[in-house]
């Protein structure tokens, strides 16, 4: 145990004197919740530029035109009716753009005198991978269904409304919290080791360790408490933070500090690992970021797992960061502390794999 201590205070010491290692344990993950809570965490709905072509002036368009403006999602500009209107986007680099066609309001009035048949059509003209293009697409179907249900004078008896099911109290913050966490434990844990244990095979320390008493295991297990411990740190400054200025609700529980153990413990001991084949520090940043990023991307730590391809889900459900994000989110978000306790197992399982094998394929008298 006096091993171990020594070994801890000595490392920790110098791990922190590196500016970069309190900076991505601590700073990096609240820089982190406040970009993403200024940009997602507001209740008020922005508003869309929408520039409108209305070639009909007929009443009927007005009225739409009134509905558009009446949902506050949209912002109406008009576009000149003598403007060809494909040049005009073009030329004016707009990513909307609405048409109504000069007959929308006469193709009404004799539909429902009975004289004509079809439908008065609207046109959108935009870019479907841009997220305004959805918000302008739905604002414009409800005024369209709004004016259908007028002129036809068809009262709705069916309708929907939107919830979070059983977590109305919470916000994007608290969701995106744990994922937070998660991508916190990997960086640090998984990025530090693998350059750490790149160093000092490069600098020949794994020899002179060999001549002292400590073991591998001590080694690493003096590496995964200082790990943890300013991880647990960082988490409760990041929760306090995030609780200060977004009102987040998430919880912080006894399994998700376990959690964060359980994954700090895997992804130094993956470090470790990695340094059986890593010869110098710049080949280990590379496979370390080979290694993290798409795990980061691809855990269900910024996007949800259940929008990914089902080929992609697989992918997910075989990276160990998936079930600490999973098993923080159970417990800090949903209170399901019996998935979260699933979630742990996994990493347990796993942490027990790669610390074994760290610990005996290691050689630190390796030339």
């Amino acid at each position: 145990m006096s091993k171990i201590m020594a070994d801890l205070v000595g490392f920790g010491k110098t791990y922190l004197r590196n500016i970069s290692g309190p900076f991505f344990a601590f700073a990096f993950p609240i820089l982190l919740i406040f970009v993403f809570g200024a940009i997602f965490s507001g209740d008020e709905v922005s508003s869309v530029n929408l520039p409108i072509q209305n070639l009909d002036d007929g009443p009927h368009s007005l009225a739409y035109v009134e509905l558009l403006r009446m949902t506050d999602i949209v912002d109406i500009e008009t576009i000149p009716k003598d403007a060809a209107i494909h040049e005009y986007i073009d030329d004016n680099s707009l990513p909307l753009a609405l048409v109504i066609p000069d007959d929308f309001s006469a193709t009404i009035d004799e539909i429902i005198g009975g004289n004509g048949t079809g439908v008065a059509t609207v046109t959108v003209y935009g870019d479907p991978t841009r997220s305004t293009y959805n918000i302008a697409v739905g604002a414009v179907d409800a005024a369209v269904k709004y004016l259908n249900n007028n002129l036809t004078g068809v009262e709705p008896i069916v309708a929907f409304e939107v919830s979070q099911g059983g977590a109305d109290e919470f916000n994007f913050m608290d969701f995106f919290l744990p994922g937070v966490v998660g991508i916190t434990v990997m960086t640090n844990s998984l990025f530090a080791m693998t350059s750490i244990c790149a160093e000092y095979r490069n600098r020949g320390y794994f020899r002179m360790l060999a001549t002292t008493k400590i073991s591998k295991a001590e080694w690493l297990t003096s590496k995964f408490v200082f790990f943890t411990v300013m991880l647990i740190g960082s988490l409760v400054l990041t929760y306090a933070i995030g609780r200060a200025l977004f009102d987040m609700e998430t919880s912080l529980t006894l399994i998700s500090l376990v959690l964060i153990a359980a994954g700090t413990f895997l992804f130094v001991s993956m470090g470790m690992l990695l340094g059986i084949i890593i010869r110098d520090p710049e080949s280990g940043a590379a496979v370390a970021n080979a290694i993290g990023f798409p795990m980061m991307f691809l855990s269900g730590a910024f996007f949800p797992l259940d929008s990914m391809p089902e080929y992609l889900q697989l992918v997910a459900k075989a990276l160990p960061l998936t079930y600490l994000n999973e098993g923080l989110r159970d417990t800090m978000v949903y209170s399901n502390n019996e998935s979260a306790v699933l979630n742990l197992l996994v990493l347990a399982v796993i942490a027990v794999v790669f610390f074994v094998a760290a610990s005996r394929l290691m050689s630190w008298k390796e030339k």
